[in-house]
């Protein structure tokens, strides 16, 4: 089988993709092997980086979307991912993508969550070049960017802006959130955290409420969500009212804690999440692998 090359002028920024020729049997003529610095938009900042597979198939895989953390304001595919997790899914026979997306205070957390969902409709729109089976997705997310993932897959106006429906998306899981209740959060926030709180969501309870997951929990919601949170108190209680909220709405909800406290357990969940020690690897890897079973 002679291998086809494609040249999709304008796909990327740079670190374009790499291409092997097919073995006899495969589904595509072309299988991507790398491919880092999509641009999904027109602005720098919106990029995202996609790891195929390291294990053949002859089916297209599904894929995982990951929303980096970092308060709203910090963060890249580059630090704020974790190697753990992308070794680990790849390996498992997943497409992994992690996205850029832009920050405060240069954008707000709507364009943030805008830029979430521009990010899934690219990726759909290249599915077949990338090789990834679209109707088989999940939407992941750690810290800010598990309250961004919430807020998407919750709040269906960032998905419909883009032509997208929230079924479209397989589930949604959250790794150690803790703004799913903006107000809430707010009120009982710390010191340190209320000045990062009130740079990302502002002074208007109005606008705080529009982008807490929770008050859209009334639907239409994705319909599956695995709910993750090490013992911080405030992402343990955000953690639980969130989940208690969409299940009262029909969506499927697994909650589980792990050990772990405050800022060094929090960026555990992220950075070994993959690792074969860490407990919620297996959780993960148990509930993918239930969301992604033919329906």
């Amino acid at each position: 089988m002679r291998a086809i090359v494609l040249v999709v002028a304008g796909l990327f920024l740079a670190g374009g993709p790499v291409f092997a020729k097919p073995q006899m049997g495969s589904p595509s003529p072309v299988t991507v092997l790398q491919t880092r610095g999509l641009a999904y938009g027109a602005l720098p900042e919106q990029t995202l980086d996609y790891h195929p597979p390291a294990v053949a198939s002859r089916t297209r895989p599904p894929l995982i979307v990951f929303v980096h953390g970092g308060g709203w304001q910090h963060g890249s595919t580059d630090n704020a991912t974790g190697a753990a997790k992308i070794r680990h899914f790849t390996g498992q026979g997943y497409a992994f993508a992690t996205i850029n997306y832009r920050l405060v205070p240069g954008a707000t957390v709507e364009q943030q969550a805008q830029d979430v969902a521009t990010a899934l409709a690219w990726l759909v729109a290249h599915a077949g070049d990338l090789g990834f089976d679209p109707a088989r997705m999940v939407l992941m997310g750690h810290s800010a960017g598990a309250h961004l993932a919430a807020l998407v897959g919750t709040d269906p106006r960032y998905m419909h802006g883009r032509d997208l429906m929230l079924d479209q998306l397989r589930g949604v899981v959250l790794l150690d959130g803790a703004a799913y209740d903006v107000p809430a959060q707010m009120a009982q926030a710390g010191r340190w955290m209320r000045p990062i709180y009130a740079k990302a969501f502002g002074g208007d309870p109005a606008r705080q409420r529009a982008l807490s997951p929770i008050a859209h929990s009334a639907g239409p919601n994705v319909l599956s969500f695995l709910i993750l949170h090490v013992q911080r108190e405030d992402g343990r209680r955000q953690s639980e009212a969130l989940a208690a909220a969409l299940r009262a709405e029909g969506s499927k909800v697994e909650l589980r804690g792990f050990e772990g406290r405050g800022l060094r357990g929090h960026v555990a969940m992220n950075r070994q999440l993959g690792e074969a020690d860490h407990p919620a690897t297996a959780v993960v890897d148990r509930w993918l692998s239930a969301t992604f079973a033919p329906r």
